[in-house]
């Protein structure tokens, strides 16, 4: 499984930071960045979810409210949203 962080569509409500402790807050922006991603295009950052984490990325995506993250299942499938 792997997230997809859009960091330009990001509003920094920050409500990903609070339901996966991947995400973290860069107050000075008003973003927040995906910790342990690599950036695959500008500003689009990727990293895969490490086993027993699944529940907790696909809780950020989904509280999300702006669908900046977007979980991708082992086969390329999205997930979430």
């Amino acid at each position: 499984m792997r997230v997809e962080f859009d960091r330009d569509t990001c509003i920094g409500m920050f409500q990903c930071v609070a339901e996966w402790d991947r995400f973290e807050k860069d107050t000075s922006e008003g973003k927040a960045d995906l910790d342990g991603s690599e950036e695959v295009e500008e500003n689009v950052f990727v990293r895969e979810v490490p086993e027993g984490e699944e529940f907790d990325a696909k809780f950020a995506a989904r509280v999300c409210p702006v669908d900046a993250i977007t979980v991708y299942d082992d086969d390329g499938e999205q997930v979430v949203p």
